[in-house]
């Protein structure tokens, strides 16, 4: 027989005494009902319980699931490739999970992919590439690790973007003749979408993706339509130096000390003897400009042959040259903006040199008169 001493006695009712303690405190915490199973319902007699708050924190959503704007919880179906994580989608800023991020983040930095459109195209990897340089990051054009912990979306990507009655009322039909343009009062924009892509730096496709119940032919005032949550970017200072690489169809703008300070897509001449090379120079800078339609420039047109005299088209986007034109010392040629973004660097033009709206505007505040553009093949 084993003799309890009374040490050991008095060890043994302690704890006890610490089990029946613990044991009393989870059954206040947590009352004396069983969990219901996976699927069932509230179990019986909980009516009268405050219920457990949920966290307000959403994760990161798997890749199966289709991922939703930050603002307004609506899904954005797009082919993104969000990589799973514990990172929660509302914290800004935090490294971009996506190529769409990624473009809009660029955009906000002055390095244009042209039209943002959630794609990794020839545009896109050029411009991430710009980026890379200019953090001292390897040139790899890849969404890898090292770039996005460099590239932080500073703020949600996507937005509700209002229409005004202002903006619909501006919205004028495009004449498809010289003279009818040379006629209106304006060349503004002909639609609201072609207005909201304008905007927010977007493709046209990428909107109508976002918004597929909008139906943009008939937005009424006050409408509001989801879109990259990107405006017109103006960088501070001026370029010291414009570098344009018609090989590559890109525009670069770099600071006195030669740091990569802005990147945008370009088209440049068809015709390789109208293709400018060597040092050129600023002559002039103007925003909002009226276009001369010189018919001896359009060959190819039937309308042209037959005008035989100049016509003056009014200012607007969808002026032919934008609403940007940056001129240089060789007569006839100059940067400037246009109204067909989705074609720059894809399309060549009679000898200029043609950049998205938005990016001639963010040139704009960058030049200057005698500001030196190197021009190589």
């Amino acid at each position: 027989m084993t003799v309890v001493g009374n040490a050991d006695h008095k060890g043994l009712v302690v704890l006890f005494l610490l089990f029946l303690a613990i044991g009393g405190a989870l059954k206040h915490q947590f009352g004396s009902h069983r969990l219901a199973p996976v699927g069932a319902g509230a179990p019986a007699g909980a009516a009268g319980r405050t219920p457990v708050k949920e966290s307000t924190t959403r994760l990161e959503p798997p890749a199966q699931s289709a991922p939703r704007n930050p603002t307004t919880s609506e899904p954005v179906m797009l082919p993104l490739d969000r990589p799973t994580g514990s990172v929660p989608i509302e914290v800004y800023p935090r490294p971009v999970a996506t190529w769409l991020e990624a473009q809009i983040e660029l955009a906000r930095r002055a390095f244009s992919c042209g039209p943002i459109d959630g794609i990794a195209g020839s545009q896109s990897i050029a411009a991430l590439r710009a980026f890379q340089e200019s953090t001292g990051l390897s040139t790899t054009g890849q969404l890898d690790t090292e770039t996005r912990d460099r590239l932080f979306l500073s703020a949600p990507p996507l937005a509700r973007i209002p229409l005004t009655a202002e903006d619909l009322a501006g919205l004028q039909p495009l004449s498809p003749t010289w003279l009818g343009k040379s006629q209106q009062t304006a060349l503004a924009y002909e639609n609201a979408l072609e207005l909201v892509a304008e905007r927010t730096h977007a493709h046209p496709a990428l909107l109508q993706q976002l918004n597929p119940t909008v139906d943009w032919a008939a937005i009424a005032p006050a409408t509001t339509v989801l879109a990259p949550a990107v405006r017109l970017i103006s960088l501070p200072g001026k370029a010291a130096l414009l570098h344009i690489s018609l090989e590559d169809h890109v525009l670069e703008a770099r600071d006195e000390a030669g740091n990569l300070i802005a990147h945008f897509p370009v088209s440049i001449a068809r015709d390789v003897a109208k293709r400018p090379a060597g040092e050129l120079h600023v002559t002039v800078v103007i925003p909002n400009p009226d276009y001369t339609f010189d018919p001896e420039v359009f060959p190819e047109s039937e309308e042209a042959r037959e005008l035989g005299h100049k016509l003056v088209l009014p200012p607007g986007p969808n002026n032919p040259v934008g609403i940007a034109w940056i001129g240089l010392d060789r007569p006839g040629y100059g940067i400037h903006g246009t109204p067909t973004p989705e074609q720059v660097g894809r399309t060549e033009s009679h000898g200029c040199f043609r950049l998205a709206n938005w990016d001639a505007q963010t040139l704009l505040d960058l030049a200057w008169v005698g500001l030196p553009v190197i021009v190589e093949p």
